[in-house]
């Protein structure tokens, strides 16, 4: 008797401990799975911030100081790019006053420019249409119109301005033969073929081959076109020596007016004291690109967001809506 309450009590033992046993490994089970929750769900919490931030970047807000860039005074192309923007205004006087902010960087050509964009994700600048190279950097949609010879001319893209050349006086001899076929049929192709707008043409070129030597100077803008242009006519004419010099719209004039060119090249208007002094023809029309670096989320501005930028309204890229 006494042994079979020694073997139930030993029995009674067991069970408990067993319980015990197990309720030990259900704690332990249950502590394994709540730490394995938890690590799952601050590890979905961490991919979703990456997610997030990913798609933040992706989305594209462009953020940070605005870094302006511009055109030297003497520039054609500032000059009508200030003027096209309304960033230059008449004072009480009525002279006109070019707002561009004064912390602007100052570039000297077109090449310059592009450079200088390409290199700084910040920044913002203006170039000719026809020496934009867009695998350098990014031209943005102006008030929703693409910037293209083709916009240019049906007047779509609204930013857009006459490429010039003038001559003191009545030119004659091989500055007389060259300008005519810069007009004619072959040379407005050739203004074509290098993406600016032609207005028309004269016909087919006959020229007279004259042999001689003429100077060429002026704006950084319509450089690359006539050194096309040059090209051209001198296929056809190869007894003419032509030199090309760049510099800008204003030297361009003054130094035809004094006789330093035998034609002056201007990416704009001619002044009214410049035009009293030369005779000007119109060779083609051409666009300004705004321009952006590469890496720049914005693809399009309008016109106010071009004026407050220059004139130091709008100092931040985050300013601009997107």
């Amino acid at each position: 008797m006494i042994m079979k309450k020694v073997i139930v009590a030993m029995m009674l033992m067991a069970m408990t401990a067993t319980t015990v046993a197990g309720c030990g490994s259900n704690d332990t089970a249950a502590d394994t799975t709540t730490e394995t929750a938890a690590e799952d769900t601050t590890a979905d919490t961490a991919d979703a911030a990456e997610d997030t931030a990913a798609d933040t970047a992706a989305a594209g807000a462009a953020s940070g100081a605005i870094s302006v860039l511009s055109r030297e005074d003497g520039s054609g192309t500032r000059g009508a790019f200030i003027e096209l923007f309304g960033i230059e205004q008449k004072d009480a006087d009525g002279n006109k006053v070019d707002n561009t902010i004064d912390s602007a960087e100052i570039t000297n050509s077109t090449s310059v420019m592009m450079t200088t964009v390409a290199g700084n994700k910040a920044a913002i600048g203006y170039v000719s249409l026809g020496s934009l190279d867009e695998s350098q950097v990014k031209a943005v949609l102006i008030d929703g119109a693409e910037a293209t010879a083709e916009n240019v001319k049906s007047g779509t893209y609204k930013v857009s301005r006459p490429f010039n050349i003038a001559t003191k006086g009545d030119p004659d001899g091989l500055a007389k033969d060259f300008i005519d076929f810069i007009l004619s049929e072959e040379g407005q192709a050739v203004v074509e073929e290098n993406g600016y707008v032609s207005e028309g043409n004269t016909g087919a070129f006959e020229g007279t081959k004259p042999e001689d030597k003429i100077t060429v100077g002026g704006s950084s803008s319509v450089t690359p076109v006539m050194e096309k242009l040059k090209e051209a006519y001198i296929a056809v004419n190869p007894n003419a020596t032509i030199e090309v010099q760049q510099s800008d719209s204003t030297t361009g004039m003054t130094s035809t007016i004094d006789g330093t060119y035998d034609i002056g090249m201007a990416s704009r208007e001619l002044k009214d004291e410049e035009a009293a002094q030369l005779t000007p023809q119109v060779i083609a029309l051409d666009g300004i690109a705004v321009i952006v670096n590469k890496e720049n989320p914005i693809t399009e501005l309008t016109s106010e967001d071009v004026l407050n930028i220059y004139t130091g309204v709008t100092t931040d890229w985050s300013e601009i809506a997107q």
